[in-house]
């Protein structure tokens, strides 16, 4: 296939998601679920529309133009993550669009909704049925990209480290405020923070605050994510960390649902979120500089952060953010 056909045959599979039948994301989520429990009906629901806003054609082709592929097929072993529905997508897609072969470990955690995608490309366009391979093993793979925690990445280094490679460790996102948001700001970040039950590397795990910071109006207007408690395994994380908390005498704020304590790590587990003072824009420039590599995205309404995004738009990053901030398809159009 020539880019062009490729390029045409993803922007169909954006048109027929958009088209799926309701009862069909209801299954889809309900078996999705059956292998993650994390898998809500409302989670696959954004996780296919943030697929289907990839493949808007505009964007695609906007994205796409900056790239150039040769005639040279390369076999790209993808381990994909499973912490959120269909995560790997964007690998999944970049090597396909690439004309490369992919070969595709899925994660024990997310392996319906990639097949499911995958089976209606190739009813879209059944040339992709030879460059697409679900496997176990990836020791025939001639490149590499892996999604991971800090542990897996030094595995995938040690076992991947002879063949060109982009591999990913853990990160998180953070929050600045400045104490003049309004409660739309706060209902937007709650997306940032609570979408996927803060498990995505999108979410928001750290606020950055000035001193003396109130989070009264923030915690107030979290409200309308209440509902994450109607999730069992929420539940049980939010009773543990808010259990540590009290038994250890930290100091923290506690809304029903959402615990922040003050600590320096920016990782937090699921349902709490840590916060740090700073004391002004040259010690924030430092503290956010200081844990860069770690740091995926920064919302804040403030404009002047190089880089930062508003608030709730944490969960719809356009095509061409990658994650870490590495080039996936530079790395692709290397291999050619």
């Amino acid at each position: 296939m020539i880019l062009e056909e490729r390029i045409n045959a993803f922007i169909a599979l954006g048109k027929k998601l958009a088209e799926l039948p309701a009862e069909q994301k209801q299954a889809w989520a309900s078996q999705a679920r059956s292998g993650n429990n994390w898998f809500t009906e409302e989670s696959v629901e954004m996780a296919i529309r943030g697929i289907i806003d990839y493949l808007q054609e505009d964007a695609l082709r906007k994205w796409l133009a900056d790239y150039s592929f040769g005639d040279i097929q390369k076999r790209v072993g993808v381990v994909m993550a499973g912490n959120i529905p269909a995560v790997g997508f964007h690998d999944f897609m970049s090597v396909l669009l690439s004309g490369h072969i992919l070969y595709a470990k899925l994660s024990s955690q997310d392996e319906i909704l990639p097949k499911k995608i995958a089976a209606l490309l190739l009813d879209i366009e059944p040339g992709f049925a030879s460059q697409l391979q679900f496997m176990e093993r990836l020791n025939k793979a001639q490149a590499i990209i892996a999604t991971g925690s800090d542990n897996s990445a030094r595995y995938f280094k040690y076992y991947f480290g002879k063949v060109p490679n982009i591999i990913r460790q853990n990160r998180t996102s953070c929050a600045v405020l400045s104490g003049e948001e309004n409660t739309q700001d706060f209902v937007k970040l709650g997306e940032d923070i609570f979408h996927y039950f803060g498990l995505g590397c999108r979410n928001v795990s750290k606020l950055y605050v000035p001193q003396d910071y109130d989070f009264t109006p923030l915690l107030d207007a979290l409200a309308p994510f209440k509902n994450v408690m109607n999730h069992n395994k929420y539940v049980n994380n939010y009773d543990y960390n808010k259990s540590i908390l009290l038994v250890n005498q930290v100091p923290h704020y506690d809304n029903g649902f959402l615990l922040l304590t003050e600590n320096t790590s920016l990782v937090s587990p699921v349902s709490v979120v840590y916060y740090e003072y700073y004391t002004n824009a040259q010690d924030l420039a430092f503290q956010l500089e200081l844990h860069r590599s770690k740091i995926q995205c920064v919302v804040t309404g403030n404009e002047n952060i190089p880089g930062s995004i508003p608030f709730g738009q944490a969960q719809h990053p356009q095509v061409w953010d990658y994650a870490d901030g590495v080039d996936t398809m530079q790395f692709l159009q290397s291999l050619s």
